[in-house]
């Protein structure tokens, strides 16, 4: 079988695209990215319209494509069981299956309000309220996983696709001067500290800067 291929977009601005390449990196699966340029419809939507159902990331393996990213991480986690993308106990799986998933569906106020966007720093940055509510949301989700689990990431001892999940997240408080409690603080930093998060920062801080006016159209 050939190498399977994920086909991304941009690594400084490609909130959705990090997700799935984490997810691949944590999973241990030896693939080949596939970046698509800058002007395609389809970085744009993933970018511009903020969206979880656009078609990027893909994951192309073997015979299977898998495009939404909670279904990448799924079917990672059917292959590579021994990964732990999800947790071994079904409580503790259904719990992270479910901050995953309003992950995915939510917090459209603050990804809006506050885009990925790696390479910028806005210290005092002004949040407005709608995005102040999704941030304290995502404060409460990650205090209750850091006590249930016991750290030092959101299910235990390994990261996993709750983390993938949350990792743009992570980023976004960093560019935006984010204030949060020492426990968080603490999160951010083990997160931004894995090998493959520091190898995805490096790549997107070396990107051209081909797509300006994403700033101006957020």
């Amino acid at each position: 079988m050939a190498k399977p291929v994920l086909t991304i977009s941009s690594k400084n601005y490609g909130a959705w695209s990090l997700r799935g390449w984490l997810m691949c990196r944590l999973a241990g699966l030896d693939f080949t990215e596939k970046v698509i340029p800058p002007d395609d419809p389809a970085m744009k939507a993933e970018i511009l319209l903020l969206s979880s159902s656009m078609l990027v990331p893909s994951l192309q393996h073997g015979s299977v494509k898998v495009w939404d990213t909670l279904a990448i991480g799924e079917y990672l986690n059917e292959i590579k069981p021994k990964a732990g993308l999800l947790p071994a106990d079904a409580k503790a799986r259904a719990h992270c299956r479910a901050i995953s998933g309003e992950m995915h569906s939510g917090f459209a106020s603050m990804r809006g309000a506050l885009p990925m966007n790696i390479k910028a720093r806005f210290p005092n940055f002004k949040i407005w309220s709608r995005a102040q509510a999704d941030i304290d949301r995502v404060v409460v989700i990650w205090r209750e996983c850091l006590k249930a689990y016991g750290g030092p990431f959101l299910f235990g001892k390994q990261p996993c696709i709750a983390d993938a999940m949350y990792a743009p997240v992570v980023t976004r408080f960093m560019s935006y001067d984010v204030a949060l409690d020492r426990e968080c603080t603490a999160y951010c930093k083990r997160v931004m500290e894995l090998p493959a998060m520091q190898e995805w920062v490096k790549a997107a801080k070396e990107e051209p800067e081909e797509i300006d006016e994403l700033d101006a159209e957020f």
